[in-house]
């Protein structure tokens, strides 16, 4: 212990640098595993000595913090600091947090072995392992920034499961131990077949593809991709030049050979691979790959002017450069792997369609799912032709229009299928028919081609295609009849309800509830109105003619008869003044 108390500082200094270094500007590689494992058999473990070994980490943490100038405090007084994203700037920070979790669990491990006697103790050794998972924790979350490297973050997710998976067993959770404990086993073996490449096996990198493909779209993918990148660094020495459409040029940058290197194997692993996740994983990594390699060719071209003036969509001034040629074949690989992505979906999705037998919770795929997938095939063939140093292979883009073709005949056939589930047989019958003809003129043209059997299984599925469109145009013809000619069994049973007021059908009877009501309808309110005849408009022209009686004789009676009154009013009531 006096003698580790002793160790002079170029020591230490060369041990941390051998533990962590770095692969790149601000990119960190440490070697969790190597650094743990030398650390105990050196000081302590190697005779099961954990108080020893607790020493020696917290040693180390003292130096390391020293060395960083990062104190947790000053004589007076502590000041406790965190490690986080933005605190490491040095290698040194990450290994705070690596001893830090190693010193609680050696302490665990101590109070273990001391719990025996004193079972008062194995409630400290929980505590002390729960606050190794912590730091672990710290030490992982740290580790999967873009700063450390593939192999640093796999193996710090490692040692995570290894802490986790022996509190799990100090807790007797045996199957969640069980899991913690192989978890660990999976994240280090890709790091070990890494390091068997390295020293000469030329397996491994056969094993790191099979990793990759049953790995499918998990958080391990990424990793693997980088340590597969990392393994084919060596082969990119043998990729110079890459040859397309009768065209060599050179390939200068590093990032597009590991591309290339990565294209050449891409079609047998997706057919290797098991499971359709597996497989759609593979075409999404090369496609993120493919991206990045265009993106450095973009870089270097900037000061190309016929480039800029693709970019910006003007003609072109003589020939394309090299670097300009292989960005479009780049161009050409994405577009064509996109294809074949697409493709690999909708052939899974045929399997959910409607009247398919589907999987308890699996969601059945509409027909207007496929067509999008259709729209983006053809938009992507409709580009490949215009590609810059290729707009005149005349036979190239008579490839692509029959395949676009032939596509087009595919999408026609699901859009109707859509306006089949929806009832309009007019439409689909019209549809099938245009399928027919899209996919006849598309098998007389594939035959034409000179490179037609490069494209076999597609002629094979509009072969297919023709015949299920045939059939179902009449089947659809059929079912246009039956709708007009008979009722459905929707309308068989709607029921038909009288909407007459009881006072217009009082000598019918029927079970009507509403008469009962609140609102029974007895009468029609308001009255309809009813038409009524029109004064008419004429001049009485008649009256003119006619000769009126004399009735002067009536009139001198009344006259008469006026005077005797008025003398019989004046002699009793008084005459006026």
């Amino acid at each position: 212990m006096a003698a580790e108390e002793d160790m002079s500082t170029d020591e230490t200094k060369t041990s941390i640098e051998n533990a962590g270094s770095h692969t790149g500007s601000d990119i960190f590689s440490i070697e969790v595993l190597q650094i743990i494992k030398e650390a105990q058999q050196q000081h302590g473990l190697r005779h099961g000595d954990f108080q020893r070994y607790r020493g020696y980490c917290s040693r180390r943490i003292k130096r390391i913090r020293k060395s960083l100038h990062f104190p947790q405090g000053d004589k007076r007084r502590v000041n406790p600091k965190k490690v986080n994203i933005e605190t490491v700037k040095d290698v040194r920070y990450l290994h705070l947090s690596l001893f830090s979790a190693e010193r609680a669990w050696a302490y665990s491990m101590q109070l273990k072995a001391e719990a025996n006697t004193e079972l008062r103790k194995k409630f400290h050794m929980l505590a002390r392992m729960k606050k190794a998972m912590a730091y672990a924790e710290e030490f992982y979350t740290l580790c999967e920034h873009e700063k450390c490297d593939a192999r640093t973050k796999l193996e710090s997710q490692a040692y995570r499961f290894y802490i986790k998976g022996s509190i799990e067993f100090e807790l007797a959770k045996w199957k969640a131990a069980m899991e913690s404990y192989n978890n660990r086993v999976a994240e280090i073996e890709p790091n070990i077949r890494y390091c068997a490449y390295n020293i000469g096996d030329s397996s491994a990198l056969k094993d790191l593809q099979q990793m990759r493909r049953m790995a499918g779209g998990d958080m391990m993918s990424e990793e693997l991709d980088v340590l597969l990148a990392q393994t084919r660094e060596k082969q990119t020495a043998t990729l110079s030049e890459v040859t397309w459409q009768g065209r060599t040029v050179p390939v200068k940058n590093e990032p597009v050979r590991l591309f290339l290197l990565s294209l050449q194997d891409s079609t047998q692993e997706v057919e290797r691979a098991e499971g359709m996740d597996n497989k759609i994983s593979i075409y999404e990594s090369l496609l993120k790959q493919c991206i990045d390699a265009q993106q450095v060719l973009r870089d270097s071209l900037q000061e190309d002017q016929n480039f800029k003036s693709a970019q910006r969509g003007q003609p072109l001034e003589g020939q394309v450069s090299n670097q300009h040629y292989l960005h479009s074949y780049l161009t050409y690989i994405k577009l064509s792997k996109t294809i074949e992505r697409n493709l690999l979906l909708i052939e899974n999705m045929r399997s959910y369609l409607p009247g398919a037998q589907v999987e308890e919770g699996r969601k059945i795929t509409k027909p207007q799912d496929l067509v999008r997938l259709y729209d983006i095939i053809i938009q992507n063939l409709g580009e490949i032709p215009n590609l810059n140093g290729i707009e005149d292979d005349e036979s190239f883009k008579e490839e692509m229009t029959v395949r676009a073709l032939g596509f087009k005949a595919f999408r026609c056939f699901y859009i109707a299928q859509s306006y089949v589930s929806a009832r309009k047989w007019k439409e689909a019958i019209a549809l099938y028919g245009r399928v027919l003809e899209y996919a006849q003129e598309a098998v007389d043209q594939y035959k034409r081609l000179a490179r037609s059997s490069l494209y076999k299984a597609e002629q094979e599925h509009l072969s297919g295609l023709i015949t299920e469109a045939d059939g179902l145009q009449y089947s659809s013809h059929a079912s246009a009849i039956l709708d007009t000619e008979a009722p459905t069994e929707q309308m068989a049973s709607l029921t038909v309800s009288n909407n007459k007021p009881l006072s217009e059908r009082l000598e019918q009877y029927s079970e009507d509830t509403s008469v009962a009501g609140k609102k029974a309808r007895l009468v029609k309110f308001p009255p309809d109105f009813k038409a009524i005849p029109c004064r008419p408009l004429f001049f009485d022209l008649a009256l003119n003619h006619v000769e009126m009686p004399n009735l002067d004789a009536k009139a001198e009676q009344k006259k008469a008869a006026s005077g005797i009154t008025g003398a019989i009013k004046g002699w009793l009531w008084g005459g006026k003044k």
